[in-house]
């Protein structure tokens, strides 16, 4: 199968209230316009029937500091456990769902409900992105969210990673390498000027030296001859 994946906290609120979490790892963009996700849930658990019922969800990006409550909300049963309570996690009002979000996430993503697809062991959960809230401490001063800052962390065969450092961007296996930057373009030059700049007044120096020498020895009008 396909590793490593994101292991989410998938917030939820029944139609009494109830609020729980399942942790997910099957969950990806499926769509940019419009913004659409899936997740995938075995029928049997107990936060499947709730997200139909409702239609509304909201997907939780997990962090290091938050591995331990994503182990722990994927392996206990929302039936017999408040798992925000257990965990101590923050419930986080939602701006375009009913479903709360964890305050604790670096990422809120408000998902509403499009289509179920049973496919067999899981159902594929197909949903909208409403809405997207991300903790400004996060930001960099361009505007974008700071992986490295977030700590975020990920699945892999029963075992949860945390990410590493960046290797290289989009697109960059094409991009043209630019022959010099302009600092180096200034320093180069500057360099040249005053390697030029050196090499003429060692030539300067060169050209006395030599005139002194053709006159040294010479018969000059007025003088005598000198002394070598």
């Amino acid at each position: 199968m396909l590793y490593p994946l994101p292991a989410v906290m998938v917030s939820l609120t029944d139609k009494e209230g109830r609020s729980n979490i399942i942790t997910l790892a099957w969950a990806g963009t499926i769509c940019t316009n419009p913004p659409m996700l899936s997740v995938s849930i075995r029928p049997e658990r107990y936060s499947y029937d709730i997200i139909k019922e409702t239609g509304e969800f909201v997907v939780n990006l997990t962090t290091k500091a938050l591995t331990r409550a994503t182990d722990y909300c994927g392996v206990t049963s929302g039936r017999n456990v408040d798992k925000f309570k257990e965990m101590k996690l923050t419930k986080l009002e939602s701006e375009k769902v009913k479903a709360v979000a964890i305050a604790e996430s670096p990422v809120n993503i408000e998902c509403k409900l499009r289509q179920v697809m049973e496919l067999g062991s899981h159902s594929l959960f197909i949903a909208d992105v409403v809405n997207v809230r991300v903790d400004g401490k996060y930001m960099d001063e361009m505007g974008r969210f700071n992986l490295k800052a977030a700590d975020l962390i990920a699945y892999s065969h029963g075992r949860y990673y945390e990410l590493g450092k960046e290797l290289g961007s989009f697109g960059y296996s094409i991009k043209k390498t630019k022959s010099k930057t302009k600092k180096a373009y200034t320093e180069e030059k500057g360099g040249l000027r005053t390697k030029a700049a050196s090499e003429g007044r060692g030539r300067d120096t060169k050209k006395k030296e030599d005139k002194s020498k053709t006159t040294v020895g010479k018969k000059v009008k007025g003088r005598r001859k000198a002394e070598v």
